[in-house]
């Protein structure tokens, strides 16, 4: 499990976003490669694929994705996820 990053330290969120991305994204092009902004629909990221990403990035960070984020923007980038994680890891459980 990889824990909410310090400020300004995202490394190990990237990381374990990339391999997570490596692992279940079925992308044509190596995850290491990507920019953060690169449009990962475009390289192949599909509903289903998305779906496995998900479920992966729940795993690692123990953490639920509200329905809110259930959107393709929310999977569209690096970046994109990666705010997603930091917001739902950073915010204090639901009682």
């Amino acid at each position: 499990m990889v824990r909410a990053p310090a400020p300004g330290n995202v490394r190990p969120v990237d990381e374990s976003i990339r391999s997570i991305l490596a692992e279940h994204g079925r992308l044509s092009v190596d995850a290491a490669q990507l920019g953060d902004d690169d449009d990962l629909y475009r390289v192949g990221l599909t509903s289903h694929s998305t779906v496995n990403v998900m479920l992966a990035l729940e795993d690692c960070f123990d953490i639920e994705i509200p329905d809110t984020m259930l959107r393709k923007a929310t999977f569209q980038s690096i970046a994109s996820i990666r705010a997603a994680v930091i917001e739902v890891t950073s915010s204090p459980p639901s009682a």
